[in-house]
């Protein structure tokens, strides 16, 4: 975002980092064909050094296998709704090789390292902003927009919440997360991208980034702290391979295959979506993980942010006068909202499915005659075994389509996605119901603890009356999209 401003002769943006200087440090990040289509329309030089440093595996073999019998369960084509679209292919680049792209796009004297915010005020006569720095001194400007991550301290501000802990609105999520990453000959180099096996309370994704070179993560659910609490003598290799002991042997081969110093565990926190409390106050804004923190599992949390800079960049870089500044925050919250709650939730909802809702599915041989995993959960996973590749057809489509946020509800998508899914939570609520998931995501989250207050809605500035008027706009409409 900070690149596109710059271009703007009215504008001139400074990045304020709390870290000293710029470190090669972290893993793969995957970038959804929405978020490259995003980067390929606002700047085709930056994207191409992108693209230069890009592992595709949109293009490759990717789905759910059965974790116990290393069969197939569900494949999930991502190169047919981008090819449909002329949009690039999903995959993956390191994350140090894009914050360097990033930076050195930038102007020098841009970034200004070594001294985070730690609070801010809102100046009186109704014109910007001053920052509060961490060693005592401010810098004031025209907007502030807090880029400061999950435990973001210009939310904390804003919201009059901790930043962390009780209170702040970010939760556990149930899961803790083993991630390795290394060089590995993998059987099906070049032709799979993204394996995710599946099996009873917890998964395991293999995935290509490039050059030879595998992830792995081991998503488990666990209490919180669990890295401190659960014993692992030996070590995290021989530790997963006992707990994934009778799965697949590719995860065993790729997890001999990994060092312990190759192997990260954290625990996973996100925000269900929340469409009451606020993203803006005045000439302050909300961004990325700050506002919006999801679940990895749909690979969309960096590509939620990089929306977010993109409806940011249009909107403040369209203002004449800096009387309109509050104006065009707000609309860039009511354009970005509610898609972003949809994908919070279809993340945290992967994640429960997956671990919680999915089994071995069950399965009867005739010859000779076998009946396998008969119960409520392996059943259940075998039904949902033919709806799932319809479920991720509606699930692309909702995302590859609405990468310009130019709607607040993406009318026509978001009511497949309800017609498609809803099934799949009906099948799922006998497994689910004593998780709590459904009221993980219902009302009190979408709509937090303060009500309906100002008159703010998710579509603009109606209250209940906008809501109101788009969900009979879509039943209006029901006869047209099919």
């Amino acid at each position: 975002m900070a690149h596109a401003l710059q271009k703007n002769p009215k504008i001139s943006p400074v990045v304020l980092e709390r870290t000293n200087k710029f470190k090669r440090f972290g893993g793969p990040i995957q970038l959804a064909s929405n978020a490259l289509q995003i980067l390929k329309s606002m700047d085709p030089g930056l994207y191409s050094q992108i693209d230069a440093k890009f592992t595709e595996t949109g293009d490759k073999e990717n789905g759910i296998k059965d974790g116990i019998r290393d069969e197939w369960y569900a494949k999930f084509d991502l190169a047919t709704p981008a090819k449909d679209r002329n949009m690039p292919y999903t995959g993956v680049i390191e994350r140090p090789d894009l914050q360097e792209i990033f930076l050195d796009a930038l102007d020098e004297g841009t970034v200004r390292n070594g001294n985070g915010i730690s609070s801010y005020e809102v100046n009186k006569d109704g014109f910007g902003v001053r920052a509060e720095m961490e060693d005592g001194t401010s810098i004031e400007g025209d907007v502030l927009i807090g880029a400061d991550g999950i435990w973001s301290v210009v939310r904390s501000a804003m919201r009059g919440e901790p930043a962390k802990g009780e209170g702040s609105g970010c939760s556990y999520s149930g899961y803790t997360v083993f991630a390795g990453e290394l060089a590995y000959d993998s059987f099906d180099n070049g032709k799979v991208g993204y394996k995710v096996y599946i099996g009873p309370g917890q998964y395991f994704v293999i995935t290509d980034i490039g050059k030879g070179n595998y992830q792995w993560y081991a998503f488990l659910a666990r209490d919180p702290d669990s890295s401190e609490t659960e014993e692992k003598p030996d070590g995290s290799v021989p530790f997963l391979a006992n707990i994934f002991e009778g799965w697949s042997k590719d995860i065993h081969h790729i997890l001999q295959a990994t060092k312990e110093d190759e192997i990260q565990q954290r625990d996973l926190y996100d925000r269900p979506p929340n469409v009451i409390k606020p993203w803006v106050q005045g000439p302050v804004g909300l961004i990325g993980d700050a506002v919006h923190a999801m679940m990895p599992n749909l690979g969309q949390g960096g590509c939620q942010a990089i929306e977010d800079a993109y409806v940011l960049e249009q909107e403040l870089g369209d203002l004449t006068s800096r009387h309109g500044i509050n104006d065009s925050l707000r609309r860039y919250r009511g354009r970005r909202l509610v898609r972003s709650a949809a994908v919070q939730g279809l993340s945290r909802f992967a994640s429960d499915i997956i671990i919680r809702g999915f089994d071995t599915p069950a399965k009867i041989t005739l010859s000779p005659f076998k009946v396998e995993n008969f119960n409520y959960a392996g059943i259940v996973t075998r039904i949902l075994q033919p709806i799932l590749p319809i479920f991720f057809i509606v699930q692309f489509n909702f995302l590859y389509d609405g990468w310009e946020n130019d709607k607040a509800f993406d009318l026509k998508n978001g009511l497949a996605f309800i017609l498609v899914g809803f099934p799949i939570l009906l099948v799922l609520s006998g497994t689910l119901g004593e998780i709590g998931l459904l009221g993980g995501l219902g009302a009190d989250a979408l709509l937090g603890t303060e009500g309906l207050v100002g008159g703010e809605s998710v579509v603009g500035g109606e209250g209940f009356d906008a809501i109101v008027n788009t969900f009979q706009e879509v039943f209006a409409n029901f006869g047209s999209f099919f």
